[in-house]
């Protein structure tokens, strides 16, 4: 449909509605000496000179591999296998839209399929879709969806103070306008049993983290009875690869499983795009967001996937959608789901192992340095939070700027009461040769 007026009077009156008399005043805001056709470009240039510029700008960016990498807090550094990005520029996976037809798109459905039956296994949950914007939509959607569940009879949701701080922030937005409590602080050192004293006949939601935003493994036992007591459900964000060794979160009593799946194969890229999984019990499924692929057969028997419970508001009328999420990061689900099954279970763990014990190598020599003292109240995963002598992003610059190293994060920025503490990620990428160089700067510095 052309909206564009026909005639001078239609111009005419559709300037006269904006309260102007020419075209030319719609871009009063925009100074003189930036509009078109005065505007200061460059010359142009040839694509040889322009894909020189390009390099020479990329080469000024510090990324992980020139750089030996400790800085994690939602996003780190593993390796990815080649297979991963071979296949994902596949014509078929990287040009598929979404498979609406499934008589021409049991490739792409399949390949959901497959990362949903992974995700459930991971996690110990029933049903997974396919997918997520990132962890911290994950974590959002969870919240919807428990409201769904109560159909507005509860409207108090209790976030973990180590719940990742930035999704925290993300809930908040994503609800806003909505009436409801969110009860959760910044302080770090509430343990499990301050959370479970906020629960009540209100309590929709309760979500925690793990491992939590510190790197923590907080003791779970009896929080499933404490929860499901009152009537609640429990949301864990857990990082995919600690579950390649540590028990999954179905095990004990998760109604739901978020994350982000960006360490399964995704590269950090500067921040995206990522991946959100999501998981929960097959009770649940009718409430569930986003898009779900299902296992059935043809009129002839022979085994087919097609979309399923797809409550989405390209599917049915917007005010009956459960969710307003139209993009599922396919490509990046598809790249999950190479990734595991290239390392299948024991690589997965053997990734897990890897991270675990450098990390602990780590700890414990910068332990043992002047001034530094990593924070042992709880056993940790593959990241830990370090007391410094001085000012996180002091010693970040000198890490950076005299021994090339990418050093932690500031969790002062989170946590008021963490001034000068840095939340270090080792993960298998980092070799003993990057550990000991690390606490040799550490050492020099102070």
């Amino acid at each position: 449909m052309n909206y564009l007026p026909h005639t001078d009077a239609d111009r005419t009156h559709m300037l006269a509605a904006c309260d102007v008399e020419r075209l030319e005043d719609f871009f009063d805001l925009i100074p003189e000496q930036h509009r078109f056709p005065a505007l200061d470009l460059p010359e142009p240039l040839s694509e040889l000179e322009v894909l020189r510029e390009l390099q020479e700008l990329a080469e000024s960016n510090a990324e992980a591999s020139h750089h030996p990498c400790f800085l994690g807090a939602g996003a780190y550094h593993h390796y990815v296998p080649a297979l991963v990005n071979h296949m994902l520029l596949r014509g078929e996976f990287m040009t598929a839209y979404t498979p609406y037809q499934p008589e021409v798109s049991q490739g792409t459905l399949q390949t959901m399929f497959e990362y949903q039956s992974m995700i459930c296994a991971l996690t110990g949950m029933e049903v997974a879709n396919a997918s997520h914007y990132d962890g911290a939509t994950s974590t959002a959607e969870a919240v919807i969806m428990a409201l769904n569940q109560f159909r507005g009879r509860r409207a108090k949701i209790i976030l973990s103070a180590t719940l990742h701080p930035q999704y925290r922030q993300v809930v908040r937005t994503y609800t806003q306008g909505m009436g409801l409590t969110i009860v959760g602080d910044d302080d770090s050192a509430a343990d499990l049993d301050d959370i479970i004293a906020q629960l009540d006949d209100q309590t929709a939601l309760l979500i925690l983290q793990y491992p939590n935003f510190l790197g923590e493994l907080e003791d779970m036992r009896g929080l499933q009875n404490a929860v499901h007591d009152v009537g609640a459900l429990l949301c864990v964000v857990a990082n995919p690869i600690a579950l390649g060794m540590l028990k999954p979160p179905g095990e004990y009593g998760a109604d739901i499983v978020v994350g982000e799946g960006q360490p399964l194969g995704i590269p950090m890229s500067y921040g995206g795009p990522y991946l959100g999984f999501f998981a929960t019990r097959e009770k649940y499924v009718r409430k569930l967001a986003g898009r779900l692929v299902g296992e059935t057969v043809d009129a002839n028997g022979k085994r087919g996937y097609v979309l399923t419970l797809t409550p989405r508001e390209q599917h049915i009328r917007r005010d009956k959608a459960t969710s307003n999420i139209c993009t599922n990061q396919g490509l990046m689900a598809t790249a999950a789901a190479i990734y595991l099954s290239v390392l299948g279970k024991q690589g997965l763990r053997k990734v897990a192992e890897l991270c675990y014990h450098k990390a602990h190598y780590a700890a414990d020599c910068i332990d043992v340095l002047p001034g530094f003292s990593v924070r042992r109240e709880r056993a940790f995963f593959h990241e830990f939070a370090l007391r410094c002598p001085g000012p996180v992003a002091e010693i970040n610059t000198a890490l950076f700027d005299d021994y090339g190293l990418i050093g932690g994060y500031d969790l002062g920025q989170d946590y008021a009461h963490l001034e000068n503490h840095m939340l270090l990620a080792v993960t298998e990428m980092a070799t003993r040769e990057d550990i000991d160089c690390l606490v040799e700067a550490l050492g020099e510095i102070t």
